[in-house]
């Protein structure tokens, strides 16, 4: 696999936006708040869950909490870690 390339926030907007078929600045405004959301669920010791996606979790090990990420079939797929899913990629 080649070396991964970042996408800067106000990319990932401008394609958010063009997928809603929205303004950037709507789009911008979801995706603050969906990571505060995330952040805030989190902070709160709560899991997310995203269908096709994957799960977030947090769990207690020793004397700290660590940050898991469980992808979905899907996602699994995609970096061929799974022989399961018969899906669209």
């Amino acid at each position: 696999m080649s070396q991964a390339v970042r996408i800067p926030k106000k990319e990932l907007a401008l394609r958010l936006a063009r997928r809603m078929e929205t303004d950037e600045a709507t789009a911008l405004a979801w995706l603050d708040g969906v990571t505060e959301t995330l952040y805030e669920a989190f902070k709160a010791g709560e899991s997310v869950t995203l269908p096709g996606f994957g799960s977030f979790y947090l769990r207690e090990e020793r004397q700290s909490m660590v940050f898991k990420f469980s992808p979905a079939q899907r996602f699994r797929a995609l970096f061929g870690w799974s022989s399961t899913y018969k899906g669209d990629l």
